[in-house]
């Protein structure tokens, strides 16, 4: 077929992720759709996103606006005549006015199994709930979250498990992106046809906080664990300890499971430098 005229929609690592799956399988996009740079690390140090990174060093035309309620990227998306756009991680909803410019209409790579685990943390959740039983899923995009037809499906295939979040978020965007590379071509040219979720077996996730990392130490260890992996990066996991009357954050950066137990291995205590946990 001719060539696929598609823009991307994605902010982090994973949607670079995809878009490597993409470029290997000959799919570029025409334009590249990501947020803002934003103020990062303790100087606050304004940084593009990894996917705006991406587009630069690829010479991929690209655009960050702020709100996509915007007139002028309203314009651009309407001039770029795209057979279809392609959504990983944008970071932002994609309104009913955006969702109606291409084509073929707007497809999204969730991280899990849908109907199964709709929302912002499907990856961190099956962690925490230990379902193993994972994948990737093609949506064709609707007004409302997660929900509309599926275009493509696939498991992934783990060795290992719990995985940190990051390391599952990559097996299955791996996956995703490799699906998206054969299924796009396919639904541009109108050979899939779209099966709607069975929405009586929906299960959904929330968004995760910060308060979400506390766990008690000497808490269920395996549950500890999966928590401890779900929110590696962040918001990370942290106790606190008390002494002479001082409540202090010690937060944890290496731990393992051993013999039924949560073993705290390093840890980097409130305004000080990690260190090995004593457990005391």
């Amino acid at each position: 077929m001719n060539k696929i005229n598609f823009a991307f929609f994605g902010t982090p690592d994973r949607a670079v992720i995809a878009l490597d799956e993409l470029k290997k399988a000959g799919l570029v996009p025409g334009l590249i759709v990501t947020q803002p740079d934003r103020p990062q690390g303790r100087k606050l140090v304004l940084t593009p996103p990894p996917v705006k990174i991406w587009a630069e060093r690829g010479g991929v035309p690209f655009m960050q606006p702020e709100n996509l309620d915007d007139p002028l990227a309203i314009e651009v998306l309407r001039h770029g005549n795209f057979d279809a756009f392609v959504v990983v991680a944008y970071g932002k909803i994609l309104k009913k006015e955006v969702l109606a410019i291409p084509r073929r209409g707007a497809l999204n790579l969730h991280a899990s199994l849908l109907p199964h685990l709709r929302g912002s943390s499907p990856i961190e959740t099956a962690i925490l709930n230990d379902e193993r039983n994972t994948g990737a899923t093609i949506i064709l995009m609707d007004e409302l979250v997660d929900h509309g037809p599926i275009i493509a499906q696939a498991r992934v295939s783990l060795d290992a498990w719990p995985l940190p979040a990051d390391e599952l978020a990559r097996h299955i965007v791996v996956q995703g992106g490799r699906l998206l590379a054969e299924s796009l071509p396919k639904w541009v040219a109108g050979d899939i046809e779209a099966q709607p979720q069975d929405h009586s077996k929906a299960t959904f996730t929330k968004k995760i906080s910060k308060a979400d990392g506390l766990i008690d130490p000497n808490g269920d260890g395996y549950q500890n664990f999966l928590k401890y992996n779900a929110y590696m990066g962040w918001p990370g996991t942290y106790f606190f300890v008390e002494r002479d009357g001082k409540k202090t954050r010690i937060n944890i950066t290496s731990a393992a499971f051993e013999n039924g137990r949560f073993v705290i291995q390093k840890v980097v205590p409130e305004g000080k430098k990690e260190t090995a946990w004593s457990g005391s």
